[in-house]
């Protein structure tokens, strides 16, 4: 695995915020599978408890219960603290369309709130999750940062947000942040469940279950999927990277781009279903399009994802086909 490669100093202490959730949760497993002390805070109102459950016993592993609206329990978990994994967030585009001061308050108050911890605890990097969100109406593929159009949702406003404070927290206070841009994560853990299920998980639940998924617009809408082991390489490559690299915001993706409508038949073949999908409305706050430039996380993190899309398939379809 790639992020087998990346050398950490023998005690190196990490704060994994949002532990029990789909990223989260790999986060701690690859973490202590190194060798590392891992500290994970959660509230459990997206993350599950099963996702944790088998690392408790760990003796590298300390786990707190709370909340990152608290900032008091924020300052609690930063203590001691090597480097910040800020995964805890409110997902979900269309959702946020409903329930916008939610979002404003877990996405802006809850990170700023992990910075500020962070940065009166001595805390020697925040790396936090963003999202190719941010790239909004932006039309230019592949995405590029610098390239940023107008956001369509209150989801990607929070993101857009998180990044000015990890840039802000970084020229003015000091404490280095790294934001990484997400590209449609999957992989193993992650939700197939509810009515803001990410895609790749859906459609396997729904198949394996003999049901016909819902396909939201024509499914000529396309993704750059990227597997969980390349952002759990992202995350600790990041903590290593040059101070060049802090009060910016890095594409975490394959470099890819894959077309909903194959990816359902593709999924299709593999399980060996028949079943054609029903096609319903266009999700609003949808990008349409998203490929992503990885030429800066390349250069600047050194990160060089090792599974690409038919790699990451095959593992997640293995992956689900076990735990549903």
């Amino acid at each position: 695995m790639g992020y087998g490669r990346v050398e950490l100093p023998t005690g190196t202490r990490f704060l994994v915020t949002g532990s029990a959730g789909f990223i989260g949760s790999n986060l701690v497993e690859a973490l202590l599978g190194l060798g590392h002390k891992v500290c994970g805070l959660d509230n459990y109102s997206t993350g599950k408890k099963e996702n944790v459950e088998e690392l408790l016993s760990n003796p590298l592993y300390e786990f707190i219960e709370g909340d990152i609206r608290d900032f008091n329990v924020c300052r609690e978990a930063c203590q001691n603290i090597d480097y910040v994994l800020h995964q805890a967030a409110l997902g979900s585009v269309p959702r946020s369309m409903i329930y916008p001061l939610i979002y404003e308050d877990n996405n802006v108050k809850g990170t700023s709130n992990i910075m500020e911890a962070a940065r009166l605890a001595g805390v020697k990097r925040v790396i936090y999750a963003s999202s190719s969100s941010v790239y909004g109406d932006s039309l230019k593929l592949p995405k590029a940062e610098g390239d940023e159009g107008n956001v369509l949702s209150p989801y990607a406003l929070t993101k857009k947000v998180n990044e000015q404070y990890g840039a802000l927290y970084t020229h003015v206070y000091g404490l280095e942040c790294i934001g990484l841009r997400y590209f449609n994560v999957f992989g193993r853990r992650q939700d197939p469940n509810g009515a803001y299920a990410a895609v790749i998980p859906k459609f396997l639940k729904q198949l394996l279950n003999n049901e016909t998924p819902i396909i939201n617009g024509d499914g000529r809408q396309s993704r750059d999927f990227t597997y969980i082991d390349n952002v759990i390489e992202a995350n600790i490559k990041a903590c290593l990277a040059p101070s060049e690299a802090a009060g910016q915001a890095f594409n975490i993706a394959y470099g890819s781009r894959e077309y909903l409508i194959d990816i359902y038949y593709d999924l299709c073949r593999a399980l060996d279903r028949q079943v054609n999908p029903i096609f319903g409305p266009d999700r609003a706050g949808d990008i349409k399009h998203s490929n992503a430039n990885i030429s800066n996380a390349k250069q600047l993190l050194g990160y060089e994802p090792d599974y690409d899309f038919a790699k990451g398939t095959v593992l997640a379809i293995e992956w689900y086909k076990n735990n549903l």
